[in-house]
């Protein structure tokens, strides 16, 4: 080998080593500088909030962030600073004053948005510390209730527009006795419609806020059953309906004896309104690997695949005009959905249109009725 070659290897191996020394150098000045930015101990006070924490420098990285603010989405661990948090911090340092605003993160390999609320306080001219949380379920807790509020205020005009048509009609039309009777029996049948839409929005509410079952207690669903089916043989017979409680075992279960005999007429109801006549509903019970089994099965009118997803949300209606003649109020199923949940249950539903429907509750039976 040649000297000159020697000497470029030489020269190679010099400037190789400078290079990973400059590099190594530069690393340890970075880290020494954000250790003097972000003292030890402010380390560990922002890495035991439970809040995202972030420490924004003014070239929008981060001089610090904690493990939450990694989980939001907001930060990375090397530094990067989601573009929302930067220009907030910005914000807030053009106006020398605390800054707060909600921010959309794109998390996961889904790419699932998440509303994180982040409020920015500048520190320093160089330092802001930014304080993030996940506001997702608060927003959509407040989408829920505006449309929960516009749904309600829809529901009740219709009855409520309707009496008072009525009224009018009978105040302009008082010496017209048939018709006095007539629109007397509709003014009834909206009463005790808007009564029970009235009844069902305060119990699905009560629901919602979780303040329903506060008192477990041991009780028989076959019971739950039996008064059920009792107090729906006036609404059967009148419709010709053959009801029917086909009780094979009598689990007992945990829960509010008064919310679970709701649930279950609702389904019963359901199932006698949207059968015709002379045909047969089903209230069956059983024990299946632990579990009770109670099943509302009718031959009625079913339900379509693309509404089956949908029918326990609220005022969901299939059939939307043979529902308001039924007396239905929308609130039904979903007050079924809501009161099984509370008994850490579940509610699913077999349909066929023509061919009619099943809904099977499922609740944790503790032992069989002595």
């Amino acid at each position: 080998m040649t000297t000159e070659t020697w000497l470029a290897l030489v020269a190679g191996a010099l400037l190789g080593a400078g290079f990973l020394a400059f590099t190594r150098w530069r690393a340890e000045r970075k880290r020494a500088q954000a250790n003097t930015l972000v003292p030890h101990r402010t380390r560990e006070v922002l890495a035991a909030l439970h809040s995202g924490a972030i420490l924004v420098r003014r070239d929008r990285r981060a001089a610090f962030s904690n493990t939450p603010a990694s989980a939001l989405g907001v930060t990375r661990p090397d530094g990067a600073l989601h573009p929302g948090v930067a220009d907030l911090a910005e914000i807030a340092w053009a106006a020398d004053a605390e800054r707060e605003d909600d921010i959309v993160v794109s998390r996961g390999v889904l790419g699932v948005d998440s509303v994180v609320h982040v409020r920015v306080t500048p520190l320093s001219d160089d330092l802001a510390l930014a304080v993030a949380n996940d506001d997702t379920e608060r927003h959509a807790a407040e989408l829920t209730r505006r449309e929960f509020a516009v749904n309600v205020s829809h529901e009740l005009k219709t009855p409520v527009g309707a009496l008072s048509l009525l009224a009018e009609t009978i105040e302009d039309n008082p010496d017209d006795s048939e018709m006095v009777r007539s629109f007397a029996k509709k003014i009834r049948k909206e009463s005790r419609r808007l009564t029970k839409l009235i009844q069902e929005i305060i119990e699905i509410s009560r629901l919602q806020g979780g303040e329903s079952v506060v008192d477990h207690h041991e009780l028989s669903l076959a019971g739950v059953i039996e008064e059920v089916c009792e107090g729906a043989e006036m609404h059967a017979e009148s419709k010709h309906v053959n009801l029917v409680a086909d009780i094979r075992t009598r689990p007992l279960v945990m829960g509010d004896h008064d919310l679970l005999v709701m649930a279950v007429r609702n389904l019963v109801d359901n199932a006698i309104s949207y059968s015709d006549d002379s045909a047969n509903v089903t209230v069956s019970l059983e024990t299946e690997a632990g579990a009770a089994v109670l099943k509302v099965i009718d031959a009625g009118i079913g339900i379509e695949r693309a509404d089956q997803d949908r029918i326990f949300e609220r005022f969901y209606r299939v059939d939307a005009a043979r529902s308001r003649s039924t007396g239905g109020t929308g609130l039904g199923l979903s007050i079924v959905k809501h009161v099984v949940l509370q008994h850490s249950g579940t509610v699913d539903v077999w349909s066929k249109p023509g061919v009619g429907s099943t809904f099977t509750i499922r609740l944790t039976a503790h032992q069989e009725e002595q």
